[in-house]
C-alpha cells in the first residue's frame, strides 16, 4: 500500500516541472515577426524551414502580412532579398502579384515608380505574371 502515496508524489512531482507557463505573445504576431527577420536577411533556407514548420502557405498569409508597413514583396525589393523575394514571387497566385495594394498600385508598379524596376525580383514577378 506504500506504492500509491509514492506514485502519486511523484506525479505530482513530475507535473511541477513539466508545467509550462502561457505565452503571452501572439503565435500569428511572432511568425510574422519571424517571416520578416528571414525576408531582410534574405534567408529563404530558414524561412522555408519556418513555413513548413508552422505549416502555412505564403498565399493564405500574404495578404494580411506587413512587414515595416508593406507588403512581403514590397519589404523584399526595399532590403535587396532578392533570393527570397523571387521565392515569394514564385509561390503566389498572379492574382496576388497583380493586385493593387493600399496606395492603388500593383507591385510591379510601385517597383518602377520608385527605381526597382531592375531587380531581380522585380523581373520574377514579371515573368510569373506573363506566364
Amino acid at each position: 500500500m506504500r506504492l500509491l502515496p509514492t506514485t502519486i508524489a511523484v506525479v505530482i512531482a513530475a507535473s511541477a516541472y513539466t508545467y509550462t507557463v502561457p505565452v503571452h505573445a501572439d503565435a500569428n504576431d511572432q511568425l510574422a515577426a519571424n517571416i520578416c527577420n528571414y525576408v531582410h536577411a534574405d534567408d529563404k533556407n530558414r524561412l522555408r524551414n519556418k513555413l513548413k514548420e508552422t505549416r502555412v502557405k505564403l498565399r493564405t498569409v500574404y495578404q494580411a502580412l506587413t512587414c515595416e508597413g508593406d507588403s512581403l514583396l514590397r519589404f523584399a525589393i526595399k532590403s535587396g532579398a532578392n533570393d527570397v523575394g523571387s521565392f515569394v514571387a514564385k509561390r503566389l497566385s498572379t492574382s496576388d502579384l497583380v493586385a493593387k495594394e493600399a496606395d492603388g498600385k500593383t507591385v510591379v508598379e510601385w517597383a518602377e515608380a520608385n527605381g526597382h524596376g531592375g531587380s531581380e525580383i522585380t523581373a520574377a514577378i514579371k515573368e510569373r505574371i506573363s506566364g
